[in-house]
């Protein structure tokens, strides 16, 4: 369950950051854009038309009569919004990262056909104001004004707008992206359960078109393939009581024959071959019949593998039972366990050589593991996949004189692949098999 709430999180994360790096770039685009054909030369018009108007007011300065000159400092004031001042105190350079004051400074070198810097200061107030002395003749006159006449703060507006609009932006992406990913993620859950052997309801058709039709044809094609392993079931249960019928027919009047038939032989030979149709025919409906409708419930793991020991037919070979720790009751398929169990130990003692067998269960990892192991000849490494197929048999000492039918292995691996565990048939050290059964721990609460 976490691995696939990564994966739904994975794919919504990705479609989300690839909206939002594109969103990103796009915005960072379009103001760089505005500030280059419309700031830009907005502000540098402005700061020439400052520049423009301190060089005329220094030219009228300088041409007044020194009675004329506070009535003319008090007109800049109100109209420009300018002080004149005689230059006193050196002031420090200004360090704001203003654009227009760049402009200002570029536009007042170019008038005056000299490099002119402005100069910045603090007022009493806590105001900055920003200076700069034009030149008059042999000396100076210094104009000042305070930062709010400026008004505009294009670094804030700026950053403003690109946070804002990013996060408008991977708002909007992120429920676009949303709507987009649980339609998506519903398909991927329920494909899952399907390709495990589950059956999971009808998922609810939403999203874009595209995926409304894609939903509606999984959810029938879910119900066609249920129906189909169904009447699968059906057919295969109807063939198997067709068949047994005259086979039990057969082994009714075989028995009845006097004198074993005349050929004790050939009646045993008959009788074990009977034998084994059935036995196939039970084999293969289980694949099919142990597969449906069971449900989880607590299961104590060492309990069952103590029954199952105490059961099983050994022939004389010895079963170690050695549990390495207690591991509780576990929420599992009991059944899919008991059948997986039983068909590795009878393989193992089988193919074991007459030597004795041994079983251990543990916890590792958060999964129960539970080890099957024989003294055989082993399984060659290039075939242990392909022992679990159907029918398949090893041609040496796994061949079908040793009496397996091929489809043991099969089972297991089915019944596993149903229950999302895990089998392995690995080399033991020493020589034979180590049969290892995985199953991720769901521990059941004990009131």
């Amino acid at each position: 369950m976490r691995k696939q709430f990564a994966t739904s999180q994975n794919y919504f994360w990705k479609i989300l950051t690839t909206i939002g790096l594109v969103s990103i770039v796009f915005q960072i685009f379009t103001l760089s854009t505005l500030a280059y054909y419309m700031v830009v030369p907005l502000g540098q018009r402005a700061a020439e038309d400052l520049a423009s108007v301190m060089t005329h007011a220094a030219e009228t300065w300088q041409q007044l009569a020194p009675a004329d000159r506070p009535k003319f400092s008090q007109r800049m004031q109100s109209k420009h919004g300018l002080s004149l001042v005689a230059p006193a105190l050196a002031i420090e350079r200004t360090s704001s990262w203003l654009p227009y004051l760049y402009f200002l400074e570029d536009s007042l070198s170019r008038e005056l056909g000299r490099e002119i810097r402005l100069m910045q200061s603090r007022s009493a107030a806590g105001e900055d104001w920003f200076w700069v002395d034009i030149p008059v003749a042999d000396s100076h006159i210094r104009f000042g004004f305070p930062r709010s006449r400026i008004g505009v703060n294009p670094p804030i507006a700026f950053f403003l707008l690109l946070v804002i609009g990013l996060m408008v932006m991977f708002a909007t992406a992120a429920i676009l992206t949303r709507r987009l990913t649980v339609p998506v993620d519903r398909l991927y859950h329920a494909a899952q359960a399907v390709g495990k052997g589950h059956w999971p309801d009808p998922i609810e058709e939403d999203g874009p078109q595209e995926l409304m039709v894609l939903t509606r044809e999984f959810n029938r094609m879910n119900i066609q393939v249920r129906e189909l392993l169904s009447n699968r079931t059906t057919l295969l249960a109807g063939i198997a009581h067709d068949l047994r019928t005259p086979l039990t027919q057969i082994q009714l009047a075989l028995s009845m024959l006097p004198d074993e038939g005349g050929d004790s032989v050939l009646m045993r030979s008959i009788q074990d071959d009977m034998d084994v149709i059935n036995r196939l025919i039970g084999e293969t409906l289980s694949i099919s019949l142990e597969l449906e409708d069971e449900k989880n419930v607590p299961t104590d793991v060492v309990q069952e593998l103590d029954h199952l020991i105490q059961i099983t037919q050994t022939g004389g070979v010895a079963i170690d039972w050695s549990p390495q720790q207690a591991v509780g009751c576990q929420i599992l398929h009991p059944l899919a366990f008991r059948r997986i169990v039983n068909n590795l130990l009878g393989n193992a003692l089988r193919y074991g050589d007459g030597r004795p067998v041994s079983i251990s269960v543990s916890g590792e990892n958060g999964r129960i593991l539970v080890a099957i192991m024989d003294r055989g000849p082993g399984i060659p490494p290039d075939q242990t996949e392909a022992v679990f197929r159907p029918f398949y048999r090893l041609e040496k000492s796994r061949s079908s004189s040793t009496g397996g039918s091929g489809l043991g292995l099969a089972i297991v691996q089915q019944l596993a692949t149903a229950n999302q565990w895990k089998v392995q048939l690995l080399p033991r050290s020493g020589g034979g098999t180590k049969a290892l059964l995985s199953i991720p721990c769901v521990t059941a609460k004990i009131n």
